[in-house]
């Protein structure tokens, strides 16, 4: 399991492009027949994921986390960006198609990945947050997810965000998680963007083709910068930092909140006028 440290915006302000990318950027997940993990110390979430191919993977705590098992103490979304694949929980097996999701509760202790077909992998994604309280482990559907449109062709925006774990849906301790698509012609996320100082994000941007990419903003409103990112990249959004980008052509994103509250409305917006 890799190690991120937490980072202040006073010092973000002077990093290159190497540190920022060095800091924020998750560039090597989805690797054949492994389970990268990588620990964040803002807000303590971490962001991985499974590639099973000759054979199933199983999670484990590893030493990082000083526990017997991987959800000991914390809970877990997932969403397959892959293959058809399953996810077995305590022996209770839920088959996942692409973008169908699963949320585990604190206290399951065997979880398996494995996919369907070899030749087209399941490649789950995950995010994972401490936890106090068990809930139940749910399967999620896309199409059983509450839905919102957002924004217009217009303005190169328009999007539709598909809302996964959220409280009144699929109750969790402290994780939110979804996915906002953009339409074709579309090219901007979160503009006019926002900061939510009670929660940290992280982003995984993907259906994009290989010479495709997208710049994602982030910094402070007022002393913004940018991480090139690329197919099936993540990045890690401090709760201080705006967290928007413009492709060069239309993309998805997963995102996967924790912190303070799972609020989703609980936004601080930036006047287009204050940003620089």
């Amino acid at each position: 399991m890799e190690l991120r440290t937490a980072a202040s915006p006073k010092d973000v302000k002077h990093y290159t492009t190497d540190r920022l990318r060095e800091e924020f950027l998750i560039d090597d997940l989805f690797q054949v027949d492994d389970i990268k993990l990588v620990y964040s110390h803002i807000d303590r979430i971490i962001t991985g994921s499974a590639v099973p191919v000759k054979a199933p993977l199983v999670l484990t705590a590893g030493d990082e986390l000083r526990a017997e098992y991987f959800l000991q103490r914390r809970e877990m979304g997932i969403i397959n960006i892959g293959g058809k694949g399953t996810v077995t929980v305590d022996g209770t097996v839920y088959e996942l198609e692409y973008k169908d999701g699963l949320y585990i509760g604190m206290g399951s202790k065997d979880i398996t990945f494995a996919s369907a077909d070899a030749n087209q992998p399941a490649k789950f994604y995950l995010n994972s947050a401490p936890a106090h309280k068990t809930y139940p482990t749910v399967l999620i559907k896309p199409e059983d997810c509450v839905r919102v449109e957002l924004g217009s062709l217009e303005t190169a925006n328009h999007r539709t965000i598909c809302k996964y774990i959220l409280p009144g849906q699929v109750e969790s301790c402290q994780l939110v998680m979804g996915m906002t698509q953009l339409k074709p012609g579309s090219v901007w996320n979160t503009m006019p963007c926002h900061t939510h100082d009670r929660r940290m994000e992280v982003y995984l941007y993907f259906d994009m083709p290989e010479d495709a990419l997208v710049f994602h903003y982030m910094g402070e409103p007022t002393e913004t910068r940018h991480i090139v990112m690329r197919n099936e990249q993540a990045v890690i959004s401090p709760s201080w930092s705006i967290h928007s980008g413009s492709g060069t052509q239309a993309y998805t994103f997963i995102w996967g909140m924790v912190g303070e509250n799972q609020d989703f409305d609980d936004m601080d917006g930036c006047a287009m006028q204050d940003i620089r």
